[in-house]
């Protein structure tokens, strides 16, 4: 699944050909994603410029001057810019492709259909997808402070916790492995065990790993490739994430893996000791 990292890298890769460029036309071949697609959609896009682009945890905010378009990848879905020759060719997954003034073709693909392509004329933090989530964990606002006020009461791990897009967006499992790792944070450490000295390098790591990784290109999954076709490299960096059995890369002992809320979790058992690990 594309993480933030991920979208970030997909943001920056399509910025430069979507923000004040016109759309001359909307092809939507498949209306059926996780929501259906608006089927007014080609209609109210068409002649619209697209004024700005951002992203709010994994979901990307096309603005134009009267509304939003939400677009969320979900678990397989992936945003390409091609040159209007290129696009002639499509595939059996390249379900919505916007077309624009100066030739290029933003096509969004999802073989799994688990993202969205939603049209808002209101406020898109006020969308219900959006309106709950917690602060961005690369901005100020998610600092030691915040973290261990937001952990004080709660008994679940703190993997969980750092994975709550309530608490903070956009830490997916792959990173909050990694992080948990590098701050020495076992990842069933109760999350009100926790003090303030421990949350501090946390989130220090949340922000070093997330960095990292978007520097890098995003971490290459098998359902993911940036917006000009390549992969990302950060998973050349993993240090415990999918290494299950192998020697880890800092101490030299056997990195082991348990399944925690469905979710592959990954710790070094000397590096990441913990005293209270029963979450």
């Amino acid at each position: 699944m594309p993480e933030l990292p991920e979208v970030e890298t997909t943001k920056r890769g399509i910025e430069a050909y979507v923000v004040d460029n016109e759309i001359t036309q909307v092809i939507i071949r498949h209306f059926s994603l996780r929501w259906p697609i608006n089927p007014d959609l080609a209609s109210i896009l068409d002649g619209r410029t697209i004024t700005g682009l951002s992203r709010r945890g994994k979901y990307l905010l096309f603005q134009t001057d009267s509304g939003c378009l939400i677009i969320h990848l979900g678990m397989s879905g992936k945003l390409r810019i091609l040159q209007k020759q290129q696009a002639k060719t499509v595939l059996k997954h390249d379900h919505v492709d916007i077309e624009f003034k100066d030739g290029y073709v933003l096509r969004y693909n999802d073989p799994r259909r688990f993202g969205a392509v939603l049209w808002i004329d209101t406020d898109p933090e006020q969308h219900p997808l959006l309106n709950y989530l917690g602060p961005e964990p690369l901005t100020d606002e998610f600092d030691s402070v915040y973290l261990w006020q937001q952990i004080r009461s709660r008994t679940s791990s703190i993997k969980t916790v750092i994975m709550n897009s309530k608490i903070v967006v956009g830490v997916g499992n792959i990173y909050a492995n990694e992080a948990l790792f590098l701050a020495g944070i076992h990842p069933k450490t109760v999350a009100n065990q926790l003090t303030l000295q421990h949350c501090e390098q946390l989130v220090a790591q949340i922000k070093l790993v997330l960095d990292k990784a978007i520097q890098a290109g995003g971490t290459t999954l098998k359902d993911f490739r940036k917006a000009d076709g390549k992969p990302g490299y950060f998973a050349q960096e993993l240090n415990v994430y999918g290494r299950e059995g192998q020697a880890c890369l800092h101490c030299g002992s056997e990195i082991k893996h348990f399944k925690e809320t469905q979710r592959a979790t990954f710790y070094c058992p000397l590096c990441q000791l913990s005293d209270s690990t029963k979450a």
